[in-house]
């Protein structure tokens, strides 16, 4: 491999930007850029008072990626409410996840956060209802193939995805944060039962702590399409310093990932943000979830493949194995996903079978 990207040596330690040269920031910009991570720089170097050093070129980028990322948080609060308002009448709380929750309930991740689409978990049993009621206020369903509508709705943990046909904003509709296809199997019921309100805005929820990390670790570490793993491996680094100051955190972390099913991804999620960005993990948190190791060979490859795919898809990041690891864990990804004659199956049908994106356009 490569020595540290840039980009990561200065995530490490920011301080390092100030002895940065303009061809230098040039590269960490692109960086910055290929991870949607240049609004995060931003405000972490203005966090650390960093911001004086950084060259006028340097700092005009920043600060557009600023003003866009404060654009997007408007816009999701927006967005946030008028799907509030459409849900009103269900009597269900609007339960937020990944990126929303983070921006609705200030979590540290939010700063700088960009992301497509809003994600909220409603029970499996209400899906129709808030289906009925999103279409209702101007939502409509996408994934039209007949194929694409039965595998989201027989296999995976969510209703095809749906956009605003005025506004173009996008939502999620989770009943589990796992297909009913996968073998893990996290009880959906447990996150809502343990998920708390936000202070300022009782109908909305997010998970509590630890399920707010354990899903972020799952999403990332069951995800094929890691362009911006380092971002979220970011968002669990941030994840981990806020919740980690409250004594029981760590103790209750890695029991709570054993009940849902999640302990290997909570794994990987400490190791790699531990490795790549230097987390501070206690050792008693690696120990706990010493049953849930891969084992030696496995580990190793992990590490080759992870290690790789999670930095930005960037040529300075990049090595003659970059792109075959990225390949084998989106071949994992659908593998933890889907059993094997499933899988075959979907993916044969996907080559062969599915319309084409100019066929769904004539």
């Amino acid at each position: 491999m490569k020595g540290v990207p840039l980009l990561l040596a200065v995530l490490r330690q920011p301080h390092t930007v100030a002895a940065l040269s303009l061809a230098e920031w040039d590269t960490l910009l692109r960086q910055c850029g290929r991870a949607q991570l240049l609004a995060a720089l931003y405000y972490r170097l203005l966090e650390r008072g960093l911001l004086a050093g950084v060259p006028a070129p340097a700092l005009a980028h920043l600060d557009w990626a600023r003003v866009l990322a404060e654009r997007h948080a408007q816009a999701v609060q927006w967005e946030v409410r008028q799907i509030g308002a459409a849900l009103a009448g269900l009597g269900l709380p609007l339960l937020l996840l990944k990126g929303a929750a983070y921006a609705m309930a200030a979590l540290p991740p939010a700063r700088g956060r960009l992301f497509s689409d809003i994600d909220i978990l409603v029970p499996k049993d209400r899906l129709a209802d808030v289906e009925a009621a999103l279409l209702l206020h101007g939502w409509a369903l996408t994934h039209l193939d007949a194929y694409d509508q039965r595998y989201y709705r027989d296999w995976m943990h969510e209703l095809p995805p749906m956009q605003h046909i005025k506004r173009q904003s996008s939502i999620d509709v989770h009943h589990a944060i796992l297909p009913e296809t996968a073998a893990a199997r996290p009880d959906p019921a447990l996150l809502r039962g343990a998920a708390l309100a936000l202070p300022d805005a009782p109908p909305l929820q997010t998970l509590a702590p630890c399920d707010i990390v354990l899903h972020s670790a799952t999403h990332l570490f069951y995800d094929g399409e890691l362009e911006h793993g380092l971002r979220d491996l970011l968002d669990i680094h941030a994840l981990l310093l806020h919740f980690g100051a409250q004594s029981a955190f760590w103790d209750a972390l890695p029991e709570r990932a054993a009940e849902l099913q999640l302990s290997r991804p909570l794994f990987y999620a400490l190791r790699y943000a531990a490795r790549l960005l230097h987390t501070p993990v206690p050792q008693a948190a690696f120990a706990a979830l010493a049953p849930r190791r891969p084992n030696a060979a496995l580990l190793l490859l992990m590490d080759a493949l992870f290690e790789r795919a999670l930095l930005p898809a960037h040529a300075s990041c990049d090595d003659a194995c970059s792109a075959i690891a990225r390949l084998l864990l989106y071949i994992r990804a659908n593998w933890l996903r889907m059993p094997p004659l499933l899988l075959a199956r979907h993916l044969l049908h996907k080559a062969l079978l599915s319309p084409r994106p100019a066929e769904r356009d004539a």
